[in-house]
């Protein structure tokens, strides 16, 4: 087995991490997905469960990181951050610092963007399941704000600086 290495770590957390956070969302509503995710202690969790949780969070992660594009990346744009236009010609001689500041800045813009959804996901199928008028609002409400705003927060200040940092070496096109 490969462990954890700076060369799967960011998809790790880009990608697993928020799918599988999404999957204990779609848990309230599906058995199946219920059965992967809620092993009792007594039980030992079988090979095919985690090979099912596993692939189902990357599939999921990869679903939540479309939903961030058309949705975060889009508030980000509509804020002030947008793409510079980079000049790619010269990425060649760039590329090992091209694939470290993806490694430092966008692998955790990816993660707290595509947390942000996950975690409005969560609440809102806790809720759903739970009848949305039966639960009177509390301390769950204030820890989702305080979620949403640290990782918005943290998506754009990652996604700045891999935008002006990238941009110092390769230019833009104009």
């Amino acid at each position: 087995m490969q462990t954890v290495s700076i060369n799967n770590f960011g998809f790790l957390i880009a990608y697993l991490v928020p799918g599988f956070t999404t999957l204990w969302g779609i848990s309230f509503f599906s058995t199946t997905v219920q059965s992967w995710i809620r092993v009792l202690p007594s039980e030992a969790p079988t090979v095919g469960g985690f090979l099912y949780v596993t692939i189902g969070s990357v599939a999921v992660g990869l679903t939540i990181s479309t939903i961030r594009w058309i949705v975060i990346d889009t508030i980000h744009y509509w804020t002030g951050i947008s793409d510079p236009g980079w000049n790619f010609s010269k990425l060649q001689k760039n590329i090992n610092a091209f694939d470290r500041l993806i490694e430092i800045h966008y692998h955790y813009y990816q993660f707290y963007a595509n947390m942000l959804i996950a975690t409005v996901f969560v609440y809102c199928s806790a809720r759903i399941s739970s009848g949305f008028q039966k639960v009177p609002f509390g301390w769950a409400e204030v820890i989702l704000l305080f979620l949403v705003l640290l990782f918005f927060a943290g998506s754009r200040d990652t996604l700045k600086k891999y935008y002006r940092r990238i941009d110092m070496f390769l230019g833009t096109d104009s």
